[in-house]
């Protein structure tokens, strides 16, 4: 069975991270087809919203440590979590995501760059980063503050303090439309509140140009 499993229902491409018995912790393999399908939907008028999740009860514990190592080695070639990301900002398609259970590094970062956050009250926001000798990824040291508050943004990054479900997070509106709670999948385009605006989201976009959505993205950024 694949580890990303990717699927187009009703304008809505519903990409979930399905490697439950490890945490959906993300393998260049992972960060290569989730990659290739954000370049689809920027290729595919058919496809009007991209829906984010995690199978099991986690999103994602984050990038495999053993199968980075040796992609750094240069045992596996292309990395290719550059790609994923770079499609993660260059997206012109709203970005949803369905958050349940863990969302460790990346997990968190990648959220960021999506239009809509789903958080479960299970969810924890899991930044490592001090704990591990390592530099934030995706512009989140920029992006976080805007979405939380500064205050709140450096004690996760520079304390490593978890943000959580519920508790005024990212899912808060601010900004870029951040919404409440409800990331239980189920059903066509992952379901739950997530899905339910994946849908409306893809509906309400039907043959409109993606383009306006990306510099709302960029004004939201500089406001």
């Amino acid at each position: 069975m694949s580890e990303v499993v990717v699927a187009l229902d009703g304008g809505v491409l519903t990409v979930t991270m399905a490697r439950p018995d490890k945490k959906n912790a993300i393998t260049n393999a992972m960060y290569g087809a989730m990659a290739d399908a954000l370049e689809r939907a920027e290729g595919d008028s058919a496809i009007r919203a991209v829906l984010l999740q995690g199978d099991g009860d986690s999103f994602t514990a984050g990038n495999d440590l053993a199968d980075f190592a040796a992609v750094s080695r240069g045992v596996q070639g292309e990395r290719h979590v550059t790609r994923f990301l770079a499609a993660l900002a260059k997206a012109t398609r709203p970005l949803i995501a369905a958050v349940q259970g863990n969302a460790v590094g990346i997990g968190t970062t990648m959220l960021l760059h999506c239009d809509l956050v789903y958080l479960a009250p299970t969810a924890r926001l899991i930044t490592p980063f001090v704990n591990l000798a390592l530099v934030p990824e995706a512009a989140s040291t920029y992006l976080l503050p805007q979405r939380i508050g500064y205050a709140r943004a450096y004690a996760m990054f520079a304390l490593g303090e978890t943000g959580r479900g519920g508790d005024g997070g990212l899912d808060r509106p601010r900004q870029r439309g951040c919404a409440a709670r409800g990331a239980a999948r189920q059903g066509p385009c992952g379901g739950g509140r997530a899905g339910e605006a994946a849908v409306r989201l893809a509906s309400a976009h039907q043959g409109a140009d993606a383009r306006p959505r990306q510099d709302q993205r960029a004004n939201g950024a500089r406001g």
